[in-house]
């Protein structure tokens, strides 16, 4: 089996999805209208997927309170330090500093403009 997509019951999922689109090279594959205004976005690699949408039967999750462990979504970066930057000047919120671990991958996060902490990581051996 194979992973589709991975669903986020945001606030603003069409702020959400324009900002990644502009900010994270991802491009929208399929739209919806209301209530949900939901968005199918694939990344740059066009392997993977991420639905954003706001559906009422659920609360949305405080996701800038959340620890970045509990819930993150990682972005694989060529220079870390430089996407850091770029999407804070963006409007993304930087949460603590870039780090290298002892098998050389560069990780950073931040958080986008409505709290989801995401991970800019390049790998210092693939993980596939």
């Amino acid at each position: 089996m194979k992973i589709e997509h991975i669903g986020l019951n945001v606030k603003d999922p069409q702020a959400s999805a324009t900002w990644y689109v502009e900010n994270l090279g991802m491009r929208i594959l399929k739209q919806g209208g209301p209530p949900t205004h939901g968005r199918f976005l694939v990344d740059s690699a066009g392997q993977a997927i991420v639905e954003i949408y706001r559906n009422e039967k659920a609360p949305i999750p405080d996701y800038a309170t959340m620890d970045p462990v509990v819930l993150h979504m990682a972005i694989a970066s060529a220079n870390v330090r430089t996407d850091r930057q770029r999407l804070i000047d963006a409007g993304a919120t930087p949460e603590g500093e870039l780090i290298v671990t002892p098998e050389g991958d560069e990780l950073a996060v931040v958080r986008d403009p409505w709290g989801l902490a995401l991970q800019l990581v390049k790998r210092g051996k693939s993980l596939i």
